[in-house]
């Protein structure tokens, strides 16, 4: 045996070591949860440099909230504000405001993540928001009491964005850090508000809240949610179905992803299988949900029970949150809808608000569908949209009004997009031989 040998020998035994050292490495690797492997991929100054671009609104909490710091954190909450940013930053600071007067004095939530991922800072972690409402989790009720709250702006039935995920990844990280939480102390709001007696349950029950149903728990970096609810399985509340198969599912692609599967099955309209509770959650009987009548009647939340009955709401139904009542009835009626104020795209349209049927005249000329925007936060006050439309066909030389459309060119269900006009019914046009040159046409996809 030479010094070559002798030297080999040593490099292959060093050889071995290292490849035992990397395979113990890498099964440690694989046994970690996802979301620690994911999480490890920011580093400490990247952190620091997150949170101080964090948008500090303290300021503007309400001064008749009372500061209250909790004596313990064992959960957080995550929340979707069904709102658009600026009305979402109102509420949580500022507070609710009811038709029959009532007042809430703000402080609903600690952080609100907007669409393109900032974060305002709307309480220090520390201290309690009220923004869990009637909830229980493990037999204990009161989760503000115990819980970080986070909002989302955004819907429970539209996806959230990546950016939004993005930011929650590097917030929920540093929440989970300060107070010592695991993957499964996060949870949706949804999954721990709890509703009294109605006409559909006899119990107390879940199902109060629909909020964060969508939230997708691998893009923010976490690990699956709890594998059961607590308080069903100890017979302390009723199940509520619909839930129950979005975060309990045998299913792991649900459990990590939330309510993917069950988008198919989303809908504003009653049905045999679809109740004004499965649509509206707790606002079934509020002033501010409206139900449309097949035919076009409205009724508000509040009064179909005395007018009506639950039971006797029409098939067809179409259920509105949020809205202003008294506007809402006549703009139900209207097919062109005007964006204002409180009335969002998702106040006029429903759940079809970014589908590719819902066509959007900005004030700028420019046409958007649905699907096609991704921040709602800039759609313009003053933007006009109709509902259930196929288009544009463009009026030519050769192809009229009344080629396009037929004998219904002149119906009120008919929309031209007239430039540097708007959109315009067919029945308030005068002269269709006065149409300029790039006239496009609107068409209801059901005609």
């Amino acid at each position: 045996m030479n010094i070559e040998l002798s030297d080999n020998f040593y490099f292959s035994k060093g050889s071995a070591l290292v490849s035992v050292i990397v395979l113990v490495l890498v099964m440690i690797l694989l046994t970690m949860p996802s979301c620690q492997v994911a999480q490890a991929s920011y580093s400490h100054p990247g952190l620091v440099r997150f949170q101080s671009r964090i948008i500090d609104y303290r300021s503007r909490i309400n001064p008749r909230f009372k500061k209250k710091v909790r004596t313990r954190t064992r959960l957080i909450i995550v929340h979707t504000s069904e709102l658009e940013l600026e009305s979402t930053l109102r509420v949580v600071s500022r507070g609710k405001r009811f038709k029959n007067g009532r007042t809430t004095p703000g402080g609903h939530a600690n952080y609100v993540i907007a669409r393109n991922g900032r974060v305002y800072r709307i309480l220090d972690k520390k201290y309690r928001a009220d923004h869990a409402g009637l909830s229980m989790w493990d037999g204990r009720s009161d989760v503000s009491d115990i819980s970080v709250g986070i909002e989302f702006v955004g819907y429970h039935d539209a996806p959230l964005t990546t950016s939004q995920y993005t930011s929650a990844e590097m917030l929920l990280l540093i929440l989970k850090r300060a107070y010592g939480l695991q993957d499964k102390d996060i949870l949706t709001h949804s999954q721990i508000a709890y509703g009294r007696p109605n006409p559909w349950f006899s119990n107390n029950h879940r199902g109060r809240k629909r909020c964060a149903k969508n939230f997708d728990r691998t893009r923010a970096g976490l690990g699956p949610t709890w594998p059961f609810d607590p308080d069903v399985r100890a017979g302390r509340l009723t199940p509520d179905p619909m839930l129950a198969q979005v975060f309990y599912s045998t299913s792991k692609a649900v459990v990590h992803k939330g309510n993917t599967a069950f988008q198919v099955l989303k809908s504003d309209v009653i049905s045999k299988q679809n109740s004004a509770w499965a649509i509206a959650g707790e606002d079934y009987n509020a002033s501010s949900t409206v139900y449309v009548l097949p035919g076009g009647n409205t009724l508000a939340g509040d009064r179909v029970a005395s007018s009506l009955g639950w039971d006797r709401l029409p098939v067809g139904t179409k259920v509105l949150l949020n809205q202003q009542t008294a506007q809402v009835r006549q703009e139900a009626k209207d097919i062109i809808k005007i964006i204002s104020g409180p009335m969002t795209a998702r106040c006029h349209a429903g759940e079809a608000y970014h589908a590719a049927s819902t066509i959007y005249f900005l004030p700028s000329d420019r046409i958007l569908r649905g699907c096609a925007i991704s921040n709602w936060d800039d759609l313009p006050s003053g933007t006009r949209l109709v509902v259930g439309y196929k288009g544009p066909f463009i009026i030519t030389k050769d192809k009229t009004a009344y080629g396009i459309a037929g004998a219904k060119f002149k119906d009120p269900g008919t929309v031209y997009h007239i430039p540097g006009r708007g959109p315009v019914q067919g029945n308030r046009i005068p002269d269709f031989k006065d149409l300029p040159k790039g006239t496009g046409v609107y068409l209801p996809t059901a005609g």
